[in-house]
This record gives structure tokens, C-alpha cells and sequence, in this order.
């Protein structure tokens, strides 16, 4: 017996797979679709080496728990790991409509830590005690609520940047510049300079406006030298790379020296892991932090620091991947920004110890020891990988 007729058959056919296609459309669209695995599994990989050259460097600083820095890297590790993850639950789009909620924000940590609630440490006013001798730096967070903050100032401006929005942008950038300058901290001054150039350029800003704002920057860096708010020792660490044989008699280039002294030991394939003598040995200061890559260099050679090169160029390529294809311009402007800081900090951090660019303390995305830096920049991945899994929704 015939369950209907041929024709109520084959519509029924079709009616399921009209919605079957509408399933699989519905599933193409939804955001987890479009995560990017190899953004995050790039910088899973740079961890990954980083917290392995940790042990490296310091393996031999605590007596009886070797494992002590490496516990605490990655402890931050996963607390970045959920920082990216909530920073991609929420869609972005709800941050440009509090992006200057993120600057009052941003100046208010900034503000804080100057106050008595913040720590000097190591003559930098420039932190946040917690209990159990952690810290948190609001500088390195300060970067992120920047970038969100200008973005979604020049996308509700779009087209309209002329020169008194401009001037309201400078003026909008100066009060965070000011604060982490009065920490003092010239490392996080340049990153964010450089955020900002990237971001103007972007969103339409003319050559000769970025020329004139380049100038500025330039008079305001004399500016802070001759009102001595560097110390002496932070403008001998920027002169130094350019005439070594200044501050050697007075100690200021022996990072440097030590640094390159290190790379070139690894020559091509490295001398080993925990057989690098210059590392081994505690010859390069601050080595788990600012001084990192020299640690690649020497155990890893010329191929492991190229094979890590090569992960942050992937991280640099699908942000800026994601940038182009972005569904907003808020996301292109987010995107740009940060890009502009990781391939800052990379370039600067790899740069000063090789010996072509200045000392400055900034430390390299993922692989420097330290909490709030690693924490942040989790989060600005997160942020990067929202933007792409919501480019077709």
C-alpha cells in the first residue's frame, strides 16, 4: 500500500534537504565555525618555547624547586588561556559601543598605581602587590584599553578625522602616555606610540598630518630628557647601542655585550638545551624576561630562533588577515592596533639583543617571564579571534 503519491514523495525529499542546507548553512554561519586555529595554535607554540627557555634560565635560581618560575609562567599561562577564551564569548561589537569606558578605565589603573596603592619596584612605580608576592602591571593592560578605546573613537568618526579630531586623539593619547612616563616607563611609551601611528594611518589620517604628529613625538622625547623624568641609567641604556664603548666603562652596555656574546655562541644549531655557557652560566641579566631571545639563540641556534620568527610571523599574518577581513571597521581598526604592538615588541625585543635597537625593557609577547604581560596578550588574541570568527555573522 502506497504511503502517497509520487509527487508528495519527492517534495517531501526536497523539503528535507532545503533544510538540511538550511542546517548546514546555520552551521557554516555560527562563529565557532570560523575560529582560527592556526592564530592560536601559533601562539600556543611560542608559549609552549617560552616557558622551556624559562626553565632554562632558572632552573638553578631557586634552590631545591627548579620548577619554580616555570609553576608561575604557567599558572599565567592559563590564566591567559581563559582570558582569550571570554575575550571571544562576548562579541566584540559590544566594545565599541564602551570603547571610552575602556580609556576612563585605562587611565584610572594608571592613576592608581602612581597613588599608594601601587609598588616600586626596582624604581619603577609601576605595579600592584598582591598577596603571595604576585604582582600585576596595569601598563601592559593599559595597551589593550587603548587600542579599544582609539578604535572606536576613529570608527565613530569615519571620514570625519580633520585636524581638531585629530588634536582631540593626541589629546585623548597624551593622558595615558603622561602617566606611564611618571612611572617612569619608556618602553611602554614607544608601544604605544607605535599602536598609535598604526591606528591613524588606518583610519585615513593624511602623510603629512603623520609626519607633523612624528615631529612632535620627536620634540615632546627631548621634552622628557631635559625635564628629567628619565633617570640617568634608562637614557644610558638608549644611547648605549649606538656608542657601546660610552657606557661600558660604567657597566651600561654589559647586557647588551652579554646578549650578543650569547646568540653567537649558538651559531646554527645551538649548543643544546641547559648547555648554553652564557646562559648556563647567569652571564645575561634578566635573562628570563627581557633578555629571552638570548636564550633561544644560544641553546636553539640560528634554526630554533628562526623556527620562532616564523611562529610570530604567523601570528603577525592571520591578524592581519583578520583585519582585512573584517566585517566592521571597528574590527579593522582593533586588529591594526594590535598587530602594531606585537610586531613593535617583537622587533624591539629581538632588535636590542642583537645590539641595533636601544635597551628598553620591553618584553617579548609570550616568551618573557611575567604575569600581566602574558595575560594581556592572551586577551589580544582573544580579541583578534572574535573579530574573525564574526566576519560572516
Amino acid at each position: 500500500m502506497a504511503f502517497g503519491s509520487p509527487v508528495t514523495r519527492a517534495q517531501s525529499r526536497v523539503g528535507r534537504r532545503s533544510s538540511g542546507l538550511g542546517e548546514r548553512s546555520r552551521l557554516d554561519s555560527a562563529p565557532v565555525a570560523h575560529f582560527d586555529w592556526m592564530l592560536v595554535g601559533a601562539v600556543l607554540a611560542i608559549t609552549a618555547v617560552g616557558l622551556l627557555m624559562i626553565y632554562s634560565t632558572t632552573h638553578t635560581k631557586i634552590p631545591g624547586d627548579p620548577y619554580y618560575f616555570v609553576k608561575r609562567q604557567a599558572m599565567f599561562a592559563a590564566i591567559g588561556f581563559g582570558a582569550m577564551v571570554g575575550m571571544m564569548v562576548i562579541d566584540y561589537r559590544r566594545l565599541r559601543d564602551f570603547s571610552m569606558l575602556f580609556y576612563v578605565g585605562t587611565v584610572f589603573i594608571l592613576m592608581a598605581v602612581l597613588a599608594p596603592l601601587g609598588s616600586n619596584i626596582k624604581g619603577h612605580q609601576a605595579w600592584f602587590q598582591l598577596p603571595g608576592g604576585f604582582t600585576i602591571q596595569p601598563s601592559e593592560f593599559a595597551k589593550l584599553g587603548i587600542v579599544i578605546a582609539l578604535a572606536g573613537y576613529c570608527n565613530q568618526f569615519r571620514g570625519e578625522l580633520d585636524a581638531w579630531r585629530l588634536t582631540v586623539i593626541c589629546a585623548l593619547a597624551c593622558v595615558p602616555i603622561g602617566l606611564v612616563l611618571l612611572q617612569p616607563d619608556l618602553g611602554t611609551v614607544m608601544v604605544i606610540f607605535a599602536i598609535i601611528v598604526a591606528l591613524l594611518a588606518v583610519a585615513g589620517v593624511s602623510g603629512k598630518q603623520l609626519i607633523v604628529l612624528g615631529l612632535l613625538a620627536i620634540t615632546g622625547v627631548y621634552a622628557v630628557v631635559g625635564l628629567g623624568l628619565l633617570k640617568q641609567y634608562q637614557i644610558d641604556r638608549l644611547t648605549t647601542f649606538i656608542d657601546s664603548s660610552s657606557g661600558e666603562s660604567q657597566g651600561n652596555a654589559y647586557n647588551q655585550t652579554q646578549s650578543k656574546q650569547a646568540i653567537a655562541n649558538g651559531r646554527a644549531t645551538g649548543e643544546g638545551i641547559l648547555n648554553g655557557s652564557q646562559t648556563q652560566g647567569g652571564f645575561v641579566p634578566e635573562q628570563q624576561t627581557d633578555f629571552i631571545f638570548t636564550a633561544v639563540g644560544e641553546e636553539m641556534g640560528f634554526v630554533g630562533a628562526a623556527v620562532l620568527l616564523a611562529l610570530f610571523a604567523v601570528v603577525m599574518w592571520r591578524t592581519w588577515r583578520t583585519a582585512r577581513l573584517a566585517r566592521d571597521f571597528f574590527g579593522v581598526l582593533v586588529c591594526t592596533g594590535i598587530l602594531a604592538m606585537f610586531a613593535f615588541q617583537m622587533f624591539e625585543n629581538a632588535g636590542m639583543t642583537m645590539g641595533i635597537m636601544p635597551i628598553t625593557g620591553i618584553p617579548l609577547p609570550f616568551m618573557s617571564y611575567g604575569g600581566s604581560s602574558l595575560i594581556a596578550n592572551f586577551a589580544c588574541i582573544g580579541l583578534v579571534a572574535n573579530i574573525s570568527m564574526r566576519r560572516f555573522s
